[in-house]
């Protein structure tokens, strides 16, 4: 019989923490949620309230919590530039004291602890596609500091708590996600492109749109996160997460036009500070380590996510930050 754990999920209200907590509740784990809300939506995990091993705490991750837990998942952290830089300190915060506070819950009550890292600590990388040995070209007082030094820092924390206290840690480094559940309003390239196609505004490119990214689908993501908890105790990573296949952002605006049949038109902006042009995992290691690789193709994915955007009630979401 498989082993049932008590599982933390910070963030878990969000996008990808939401359909984490749905998988571990249906696998029989005892579930608690926590979250503050900030840009994720307490109807996401609506439907899990009813059920006897799930529970959900409003908390702010940069407060100590106190609870028995056998695993964590820390995912808690705004990761849309617009939301990032409403309050930059607090997303320094957010990623630095949210690592000491879950790491020091995991000391007590030696619990295995994966941190929920990014793409972004590549900065904008100068080597491509950018394998975890890469060590970024960040901006350290940059606009997009706050976030991609916070989540660096808390890289380093979960790594020096597993050399000096055996913490038994987990890093993977998620690149770009998408799919059924994303807040229409969290500043994702996807999520925006969608919202704007299915309303007939126009289409928002920052840049000329050569700029690239990769984009993985939500329940690929969210299996490499379990397979990278669950996996061999001695690899700890860090290990990228996300789809090797590379779009420009002109395209994805093109994909996203024809599969909606908006007359939506592509309109350009000013590229914002520091914006990565290039951005696509080298997943050699989650290949050989966790025998993990994305299974769905960027349009199928797409169909699926924009058919749940045609089923939201506009008016039940609203932008977190005046950024969006």
């Amino acid at each position: 019989m498989p082993q049932i754990n008590r599982v933390l999920v910070t963030g878990g209200a969000g996008f990808l923490g939401s359909h984490l907590c749905e998988r571990l509740v249906d696998q029989g784990h005892d579930v608690v949620c926590v979250d503050n809300f900030f840009t994720s939506q307490k109807t996401n995990v609506a439907h899990l309230l009813g059920r006897p091993n799930f529970d959900l705490i409003r908390h702010d991750i940069t407060q100590p919590l106190v609870l028995e837990v056998d695993q964590i998942f820390n995912l808690a952290c705004p990761a849309a530039p617009g939301h990032y830089q409403y309050n930059p300190i607090k997303t320094l915060k957010t990623s630095v004291m949210g690592a000491i506070n879950t790491l020091g819950l995991a000391k007590r009550c030696r619990a295995k602890i994966l941190q929920a890292s990014t793409s972004e600590v590549y900065g904008d990388p100068e080597v491509h596609p950018q394998p975890e040995s890469y060590r970024g070209a960040v901006n350290p007082i940059g606009p997009r500091a706050c976030y991609d030094e916070g989540k660096r820092a808390a890289e380093t924390l979960f790594v020096d708590y597993y050399r000096v206290h055996k913490l038994n840690v987990r890093i993977v480094r998620i690149f770009n996600t998408y799919g059924p559940s994303m807040h229409p309003y969290d500043g994702r390239v996807v999520s925006n492109f969608i919202r704007q196609a299915i309303r007939g505004e126009d289409i928002t490119v920052f840049g000329d749109g050569s700029q690239t990214r990769s984009f993985c689908y939500r329940d690929d993501l969210i299996e490499g996160m379990l397979r990278m908890m669950n996996g061999s105790d001695d690899f700890i990573g860090p290990v990228n997460l996300g789809n090797p296949d590379e779009f420009t952002i002109v395209e994805l605006a093109k994909l996203v036009i024809e599969l909606t049949g908006s007359k939506s038109k592509i309109i350009h902006k000013d590229l914002p500070v520091d914006d990565p042009t290039r951005r696509r995992p080298d997943i050699t290691l989650a290949k050989t380590k966790l025998g993990w690789q994305p299974q769905t193709r960027l349009r199928e994915g797409l169909e699926k996510t924009i058919a749940w955007f045609r089923t939201i009630r506009w008016e039940e979401f609203r932008a977190p930050t005046p950024n969006y």
